[in-house]
């Protein structure tokens, strides 16, 4: 299938864009690089919307379902079908809920399909979300859960004006804070539209009245001065702040224009301005897998686990799936069946499902994600006053070093230095952990000199390598520069998931807008069950 034309921002060349697309891919995975694109006009997708629960109580008395995967599609289909009436029973091959919402703690287990062993070592507090880590505050479903359920939320500190921005092509190498990449650039911006407004070039374009309103707009935006000129601003932050006595604030001066348009440094900076990155942003208390296992604590003996599915067959009244428990084969049958597996492992299991189905499955393509977490004692916070968000390296095979936001002012904390997609760009060259784990350790001491020794026990998360995963999230076909600009998976496989094949629905955040968030995975698994629900009314 061939992809989509598509249109682009003029100016923008496909160097420009790929690059651009990467470094959200690096601070946002998937999810930012698809819902950027949509906004650069490169995909066209339909808005999410919000499912309204159409099962009426007792409407599933004597219907069977069976769930296949406990994540959170699984666990959502579980929950709504339960509370009509259905008789519900999910299969998970793990021995925790939850998929890829997983959390690493000290004592977790983190296992490679290819032998690869590590054990977490960190202190009983602390924690890496191995998977998602935020929940957008326009994500209203799974807020909505959290509520339901009793899940407590505290912020998700996702951008902060304290973190840094680092390239060797400007400022010799160092690091500057976002506050005033930000704010230098804006004011400058804003004394160059005031100078073009005052010599007459967009008389055109502007009123008499809306000149004197735009100068006065800019004057304010840029913090310019009375003949708008941009001088330095204290938005920007200090040398040193005042203080008691004779101490009084001296102003950074300004950094060069010139030098911020060769840092490039606008495509990190504008990340917190995409709408599913906008503050404020969440977490649950503790660790993302509150959730899942807040789901998985009313669900009760619903859930079976460490039974992996190993068969899917149609039947005269239903489905029927083989399942493995311990050594022994078991099965199960059931009107209906929800399919919440990865594609990634659907590939493996032997079904009868229909061509379109079949077809679909072989044309989906999931891609790796990987997460480097270290313990390290909280010299970010104490030495360089960031508290949450994100610094960003230019040119570096890790790009990201994400701040905790949890604890914060306590003794120690988790560190994520790097998390972008595996297999793409400088770190896929990277061929043993240690390698990687280097990569990591440098980035942090490229944006913190002196620090980057202080990390310790480090964890690395390549979720195309983890076992009932093999993937992160559907991507592209063909991996590469252009990969981000590909939309067959929604031109194609992902109309077919949409549809059920016979009595067999299938449900995840492949099977939304949303890839990659929670929030698709519960909405996809809502319109599922209210398909079903549907049918069973009509029967």
């Amino acid at each position: 299938m061939n992809p989509p034309k598509t249109r682009g921002r003029p100016g923008m060349t496909s160097a420009t864009r790929r690059e651009f697309l990467k470094r959200v891919g690096d601070a946002g995975g998937f999810a930012a690089v698809f819902s950027t694109m949509h906004t650069l006009g490169l995909v066209s997708a339909p808005e999410a919307h919000a499912e309204e629960i159409k099962l009426p109580p007792h409407s599933g008395k004597g219907v069977k379902v069976v769930i296949l995967g406990c994540g959170i599609a699984g666990l959502v289909s579980a929950y709504e079908l339960g509370k009509a009436g259905y008789s519900c029973t999910v299969l998970e091959a793990r021995g925790r809920p939850g998929g890829r919402n997983w959390t690493v703690r000290g004592g977790t287990k983190i296992e490679f399909i290819d032998g690869n062993v590590q054990t977490s070592e960190w202190g009983v507090e602390n924690y890496l979300n191995a998977g998602p880590a935020r929940l957008p505050s326009i994500h209203k479903t799974i807020l909505g859960y959290c509520r339901e359920l009793g899940v407590p939320l505290e912020v998700e500190v996702n951008t902060s004006r304290s973190t840094l921005l680092v390239t060797d092509k400007a400022f010799d190498g160092k690091p500057i804070e976002q506050r005033q990449a930000i704010n230098d650039t804006r004011g400058h911006v804003s004394e160059l539209l005031a100078k073009c407004i005052n010599q007459h070039a967009l008389d055109q374009d502007l009123s008499k009245e809306d000149h004197d309103r735009m100068l006065e707009f800019l004057r304010i935006y840029g913090d310019l001065k009375p003949d708008y000129s941009f001088q330095g601003s204290a938005r920007s932050g200090a040398v040193h702040i005042g203080g008691a006595g004779p101490v009084v604030q001296e102003l950074r001066p300004p950094l060069d224009m010139h030098a911020l348009l060769d840092a490039n440094f606008w495509r990190n900076v504008m990340f917190e301005e995409m709408l599913d990155m906008q503050a404020t942003m969440f977490q649950p208390v503790g660790g993302m897998d509150r959730i899942p296992h807040a789901f998985a604590k009313k669900l009760g003996s619903v859930v079976k686990y460490k039974s992996p599915v190993a068969e899917i067959r149609k039947t005269s009244a239903g489905v029927r799936v083989v399942y493995m428990h311990g050594t022994a084969k078991k099965q199960i049958e059931a009107d209906y069946c929800i399919c919440a597996l990865p594609i990634s492992i659907l590939q493996s299991i032997p079904n009868d499902f229909s061509p379109r189905i079949q077809a679909a499955i072989k044309n989906t393509t999931y891609m790796g994600a990987y997460k480097i977490g270290w313990e390290s004692k909280r010299f970010w916070e104490r030495d360089f006053n960031i508290y949450g968000g994100i610094s960003y390296v230019m040119n570096a095979p890790v790009g990201v070093v994400w701040y905790p936001s949890a604890r914060m002012m306590s003794e120690n904390g988790v560190l994520v230095a790097g998390y972008s997609i595996e297999g793409f760009g400088p770190f896929s060259e990277l061929t043993t952990v240690d390698a990687k784990l280097d990569a990591s350790r440098a980035a942090v001491e490229k944006l913190h000199p002196g620090y980057g020794s202080k990390l310790t026990k480090p964890i690395y998360v390549n979720w195309g390598k983890i076992p009932y995963n093999l993937g992160a999230w559907v991507g592209p076909p063909h991996p590469g520069p252009n990969a981000f600009m590909d939309n067959s998976y929604y031109e194609g496989p992902y109309k077919e998931f949409c549809r059920p094949d016979d009595r067999i629905y299938f449900a995840g955040d492949h099977c939304s807008h949303l890839g990659a968030w929670q929030e698709g995975a519960a909405l996809a698994a809502l319109r599922t069950v209210n398909m079903i629900g549907d049918r069973v009314r009509t029967a």
